[in-house]
C-alpha cells in the first residue's frame, strides 16, 4: 500500500493523502521522504496551483513521527523541507498530534473536522524536534506554551477560537472543503499569491533554531544528493576535471 497517495485534479488542486490508517497516518522516514518528494513535484508543477493535505480517514490527520521508524520530520515540513510559495490547505479529522500539529500549523490553511483534537505530547514523551516554538508566533503565547508545557489538547472549537484552524465543518467533510477552497485560489492570480505568502514567510512569522537548521540541511542535501555531487565523485574516480551542470 502506498504510504503517501498524491490526486493531481484537472482544476489545479492536487490532494495529498498520508495513507496509513493502521498506524493512525503516522510519519515513518519513507513517508516524510515521500511526501517531501510530493511537495517537490507540486511546486514544480505548470499547472497545480493549490494543494490539500490530509490524513487517510477521520480517525486521524496523523499520530506524529512513528517512533518504530523515526522520520527526518524537517523533511516535509511546509517551507523547512521543501520549498514552495503556492498555497497549501491541511484538512484535519481525529487527532493531530505531535509532528503533525507542526505539520497542519506550517501550511497556510486550515479546516477541521469536528472530531479533530491537538495535541503536542512531547514534554510527557521525552524528546522534541523543536519546529513546535513556531506555533506561539500562530497562535496567542500563553495557549502556544499551554499546549507545549501542559501537554493540553485542544478540540477543533477552541483552535478555531484561538486561530489555529479557519473552519470547523461536520466529520468527514474536512476533504472537500478544503479542496473547494484550494479551487477558489487557483482562480486568483498566481503571482499575488505567491508573493503575499512569501512575505508572511520571510518577513512576517518567527523563525525559530529549528526552522534555520531545517533549512541549511535542505540546502546542503540539494548540494549532496545532486548531479554535480555525482559528477565530482566520478571525475575523482576517474582521475579527469570534472564537468559541471548547476544541478
Amino acid at each position: 500500500m502506498q504510504k503517501v497517495q498524491v490526486e493531481n485534479n484537472a482544476d489545479g488542486t492536487t490532494l495529498i493523502t498520508i495513507n496509513r490508517p493502521e498506524r493512525r497516518n503516522a510519519i515513518c522516514a519513507e513517508t516524510a521522504l515521500m511526501l517531501q518528494k510530493a511537495f517537490q513535484d507540486f511546486e514544480r508543477s505548470g499547472t497545480q496551483k493549490a494543494a490539500v493535505l490530509t490524513g487517510a480517514g477521520n480517525e486521524a490527520f496523523s499520530g506524529g513521527a512513528d517512533t518504530g521508524n523515526f522520520p527526518e520530520l524537517w523533511r516535509c515540513i511546509p517551507t523547512v523541507g521543501f520549498e514552495t510559495n503556492k498555497p497549501i490547505i491541511s484538512a484535519v479529522g481525529g487527532w493531530c498530534v505531535g509532528g503533525a500539529l507542526v505539520l497542519s500549523m506550517m501550511c497556510d490553511l486550515t479546516v477541521a473536522a469536528e472530531n479533530a483534537k491537538f495535541s503536542y505530547p512531547e514534554a510527557r514523551l521525552g524528546f522534541t524536534g523543536g519546529l513546535i516554538a513556531g506555533l506561539a508566533a500562530r497562535i496567542p503565547h500563553k495557549v502556544a506554551m499551554e499546549m507545549m508545557l501542559l501537554c493540553r489538547i485542544l478540540d477543533s472549537q477552541r483552535a478555531y477560537n484561538v486561530g489555529l484552524i479557519n473552519e470547523v465543518v461536520p466529520t468527514g467533510q474536512q476533504v472537500p472543503v478544503a479542496l473547494k477552497m484550494a479551487r477558489e485560489m487557483t482562480d486568483f492570480s498566481p503571482l499575488v499569491l505567491k508573493t503575499l505568502k512569501r512575505f508572511v514567510t520571510e518577513g512576517v512569522l518567527a523563525q525559530g533554531p529549528s526552522e534555520e537548521s531545517g533549512r541549511a540541511q535542505r540546502a546542503l542535501y540539494e548540494v549532496k544528493e545532486s548531479e554535480d555531487a555525482d559528477e565530482a565523485r566520478s571525475a575523482v574516480k576517474e582521475k579527469r576535471k570534472a564537468v559541471y551542470k548547476g544541478r
